[in-house]
């Protein structure tokens, strides 16, 4: 993120983390199994298999008939400042910024950042749905909690209340769901790995290479 230039000082620039994880509905995280991680060699929108033909196809036939706009796989990017606000929403100055973008109100319910779980399960659904995280997933356990008691809205489905993040099953709190993401980052299979989703991301590679 550092040679990248990103800063926490730009929304437009923000430093970026991936998914690092695949399993969010377990009641306990098995850090040593393989299974329990995101392929971090494959971009987000096609980590779910049945999205790939959907993303090249759309990219094989794509024509701007202007001659303008060239071919691409995606039509947004995997951190912009809409993310950022979409995830610390709970915490200012990030939720004035929200409600700026949203022309004066909180963004529809159902649209909030309101389950770590059913946000990477939107992901696995749409394949127009490439964001990855921001650094806070890593050590910042408040911007998971309501602590302003802001008025969030209420799901259309269940009318519940929106509050709290909901955590995975296996986090038995926001400073546990924190640690053991940390853990998660810092464990073998991510170190072996990582290089592959910044090649991805950033273009990276090593000398010599």
């Amino acid at each position: 993120n550092t040679i990248a230039g990103r800063t926490y000082n730009d929304l437009s620039q923000y430093p970026v983390f991936p998914w690092i994880l695949a399993d969010y509905t377990s009641p306990e995280l098995d850090l040593e199994d393989p299974k329990s991680y995101r392929d971090l060699s494959k971009p987000i929108g096609v980590i779910n298999p049945k999205n790939e033909r959907q993303v090249r196809d759309k990219y094989d036939h794509f024509e701007d008939p202007m001659k303008i706009v060239s071919k691409f796989h995606y039509g947004t990017h995997y951190s912009n400042p809409a993310t950022v606000m979409h995830y610390l929403v709970r915490l200012e100055p990030f939720t004035t910024l929200h409600i700026q973008l949203q022309s004066g109100r909180y963004d529809i319910a159902d649209r909030q950042f309101h389950s770590i779980h059913k946000t990477w399960q939107g992901l696995l659904d749409n394949p127009n749905d490439v964001k990855e995280l921001i650094p806070e997933f890593f050590y910042l356990p408040e911007f998971l909690v309501n602590h302003n008691n802001f008025d969030l809205g209420r799901l259309q489905g269940s009318g519940d209340e929106i509050s709290d993040v909901a955590l995975p099953a296996w986090a038995q709190s926001p400073e546990d769901f924190i640690n053991k993401h940390r853990q998660a980052l810092e464990s073998e299979y991510v170190s072996e790995h990582l290089h592959l989703w910044i090649d991805l991301i950033f273009g990276y590679k090593q000398k010599g290479q």
